[in-house]
């Protein structure tokens, strides 16, 4: 693939197969703000575009008045008879529809995308769609934007239009109407100014020239106005980025969640099918290794059973590092105080911990403790080390200090950073505090709701 130049306000070519937009100072404006700021706005399609965005809002903002206040009465003087209701809710629901015709009629003075913010209903059917609709605030934004819509913006659009398109070209058309109109001999120019002579119809055609240049840019300013208006009510332009990052988010949680489950299926299946072969193997061998007389088929035997052990001592620590039983079993208070058992530096550990968590939240805490642990012992010098633990107010928090020297540097390969990444997944924060000559700290918070107290897992 060729390299792609650089481009004049735009950010670097297209990487891969990525498509990447520049809006460069030689590309076509997006925007009628944009537009604006170049020169050749007066020969280019934004100020009708702006003038149609207007007008179609004057309109639509009429018939949306008459609408909603058609419904409401309705809906109100037929409640009691219970037939009101259906048609309350409807007007409730005005927004969306509206909200869409707004979106699509943004097109007009904006180019960019313009996304709406509805969640797609859990399942299918009236009521889940009314529940979640009702229950999002996209619904009610979109509301409060139609009756701001009916009642204050469209008069608004009305006047702007008026102003700086209907008046100056009616001045324009001064010489037209006095050649038909007004026989040639006179003709009223905005039902103020009669004009009687060619001059002065003439002049008022220059005159409202020059008004419609300048309201050219009334409209396009009042337009890009209302546009942005409409998208921070209605329709934010990060909108579908977040949407976007909300889906990524989550993503990557479904894949921590499914890594967490294959782990486990794995450990599960060395436990239950190659460990208990191994210690089958081992006690096969140490039985025959029992029943054989002295010679070299005895010292074979010895050997065998003796790697068989060892087999099974590494396969055992493989599987504790995988997922281990305790703490599936268990939780992760009990995994920790393992931990800690098998750790070379003498721990203290003090947990007080209400229940169990989520397996992926259990997982994370686990390797995070386990990996610190280790870090005490091959690097930090230290006699000793604690590790304490809490949960409050919807928080579980792990701490793990040593007494050695510090000046500890996850960047230079301490293992945590691979931990960080994964702690930040569940949206939880890994820091360290290491000096130099200590203590070092290492701190652990990860946002998480309780799956079992602690009087069910008993």
């Amino acid at each position: 693939m060729g390299r792609a130049g650089p481009t004049r306000g735009g950010a670097s070519g297209p990487v891969g197969r990525t498509r990447v937009v520049f809006y460069g100072d030689g590309m076509d404006p997006r925007s009628v703000w944009q537009a604006m700021a170049r020169p050749g706005f007066l020969l280019s399609s934004w100020p009708w575009r702006s003038a149609a965005y207007l007008l179609t809002g004057a309109v639509a903002g009429a018939v949306v008045l008459m609408g909603l206040v058609s419904a409401a009465v309705a809906g109100g003087l037929l409640t009691v008879v219970l037939v009101g209701l259906p048609l309350l809710v409807l007007t409730a629901l005005a927004g969306l529809p509206v909200a869409w015709a707004e979106r699509h009629r943004l097109r007009l003075v904006d180019r960019s995308p313009a996304h709406g913010q509805h969640r797609k209903p859990a399942a299918e059917g009236l009521w889940p769609w009314l529940t979640t609709r009702a229950r999002e605030q996209a619904t009610w934004r979109e509301l409060g934007y139609v009756v701001l819509f009916a009642g204050l913006l469209w008069p608004v659009d009305a006047l702007a239009v008026t102003v700086a398109l209907l008046v100056p070209l009616s001045m324009v058309t001064t010489p037209l109407w006095m050649a038909t109109t007004g026989g040639g001999e006179e003709a009223k120019v905005l039902k103020l100014w009669t004009v009687t002579t060619w001059p002065g119809a003439f002049g008022f055609a220059v005159i409202g020239t020059v008004l419609l240049g300048l309201g050219a840019y009334v409209l396009g300013g009042v337009a890009g106005a209302r546009a942005e208006l409409t998208r921070l009510l209605i329709a934010p332009r990060d909108s579908g980025t977040d949407a976007t990052v909300r889906e990524l988010t989550r993503s990557r949680v479904r894949l921590v969640d499914a890594f967490e489950a294959e782990r486990r299926r794995i450990e599960r299946d060395l436990h239950d099918g190659a460990q208990q072969r191994l210690v089958a193997l081992t006690m096969a061998l140490g039985l025959a290794r029992l029943d054989a007389s002295e010679g070299p088929l005895a010292e074979q035997l010895v050997k065998a059973h003796d790697e068989a052990g060892k087999a099974l001592a590494e396969l055992r620590e493989l599987i504790r590092g995988i997922h281990p039983q305790v703490l599936a079993d268990y939780g992760l208070e009990a995994a920790v105080a393992d931990a800690a058992d098998r750790s070379v530096v003498p721990v203290d550990v003090d947990m007080d911990l209400p229940g169990r968590f989520p397996q992926s939240v259990e997982a994370a805490g686990y390797f995070v403790v386990c990996e610190a642990l280790a870090n005490v012992g091959r690097h930090s010098g230290a006699t000793r080390a604690r590790v304490s633990g809490g949960y409050r107010d919807g928080r579980l928090t792990l701490k793990v200090s040593d007494d050695g020297r510090g000046g500890a540097d996850a960047a230079r390969g301490s293992g945590l950073t691979g931990l960080a990444d994964r702690v930040s997944v569940l949206d939880g924060r890994l820091s360290v505090s290491s000096p130099p000559g200590g203590p070092t700290l290492l701190r652990v918070e990860i946002p998480c709701e309780l799956t079992e107290t602690a009087d069910r897992c008993a």
